[in-house]
């Protein structure tokens, strides 16, 4: 009997219409186009509309992916969002979210996992599809990052965007599906990348406020250091317990945090730049949705085909780190 794995069988994404240009950050914030591109890659990012907010970019993502398939939201059973910047402490995004798009038979809740919260949920959600305990997986990864950025300090604002993708995962008798994975943490990476109020430690009080301690706070030069370090050996160790070398792979799915970043690592894994996916340019960094938006634009591109290796690899806050090999199933 063949071993059951988790395949994805339909990916979405969705984002806010309002396109942001860096020239229009360097109206808000002292800096530039040239300085933006040439340290981050990025030309532009989405934001959201007032009044909209991650649920309505989840919601919209998992409708895309139904419109895939013959399933209706009845037929999901699970629903896992991957978030750091969920509507509300609670209830969880994941049921509103079921509670917009009519899932009705289904339960769900957040991950927190930062910039490897995709993955992180889909690992998790693949164990539900392994063991038989349900049929249809919903694993969405999304952020609106533009809810906790100061706007008066450059070396953050400019780096990320609002955005969401999402996959259904369903089981799987063959060789197609997700093949395995390696996650990482280490907590004592926290202080290098963190929004330091909004929770138990610092509730919300106008000295907080005040203080900027809702937004993102980054040393980028750590976070560098360590997400070119970490990605890249994470991946290394993956392929080689899988026998496999870079040229086996169709298409590698990086987290979308910095191009430079990107092309440390892929450098450092020897890839080749037609194996890589870079969309980083056109939306910033969307933190838990880079991935899911990634392999949605691949297949929408035909980059993928039914048979291919994928290499997904992240690196976020926690720190948090890991890498997952997947054989498309088209």
């Amino acid at each position: 009997m063949n071993r059951v794995r988790a395949k994805i069988t339909a990916v979405g994404m969705s984002f806010p219409q309002r396109t942001v240009s860096n020239h229009e950050l360097s109206e808000l914030v002292e800096t530039s186009d040239q300085w933006i591109r040439e340290r981050t890659g990025i030309h532009e990012r989405r934001i959201v509309a007032d009044g909209q907010a991650n649920s309505d970019l989840s919601a919209q993502a998992a409708l895309r992916v139904l419109e895939q398939t013959p399933y209706g939201p009845e037929d999901l059973d699970l629903i896992i969002v991957a978030t750091v910047t969920p509507d509300m402490m609670f209830p969880s995004t994941a049921c509103v979210v079921q509670d917009k798009i009519g899932a009705a038979n289904a339960w769900g809740f957040d991950l927190s996992g930062a910039c490897s919260g995709f993955v992180y949920a889909l690992v998790t959600g693949a164990q539900y599809i392994q063991t038989g305990v349900h049929k249809r997986v919903l694993v969405v990864g999304t952020d609106v990052m533009s809810s906790i950025l100061n706007f008066e300090d450059r070396s953050t604002c400019v780096l990320f965007g609002d955005g969401s993708g999402a996959v259904l995962l369903e089981a799987s008798h063959s060789d197609r599906g997700i093949l395995d994975f390696l996650l990482h943490s280490d907590g004592s990476g926290g202080k290098y990348l963190f929004m330091p109020a909004g929770g138990s430690l610092h509730p919300a009080t106008q000295e907080t406020v005040e203080k900027r301690m809702h937004s993102v706070h980054q040393d980028g030069r750590m976070v560098f250091k360590c997400a070119v370090k970490l990605m890249t050996e994470v991946c290394q160790n993956l392929l080689k317990r899988n026998n496999l070398g870079p040229e086996d792979i169709k298409l590698f799915v990086p987290h979308q945090a910095n191009l430079r970043i990107i092309n440390s690592s892929v450098e450092r894994l020897g890839l080749r730049k037609e194996q890589v996916l870079v969309n980083i340019d056109r939306y910033a960094n969307t933190t838990a949705a880079t991935i899911p938006v990634g392999l949605a634009e691949a297949q929408r591109e035909g980059r993928i085909e039914d048979g291919d290796l994928v290499l997904l690899a992240s690196f976020g806050a926690g720190f948090t780190w890991g890498s997952l090999l997947l054989r498309w199933a088209g």
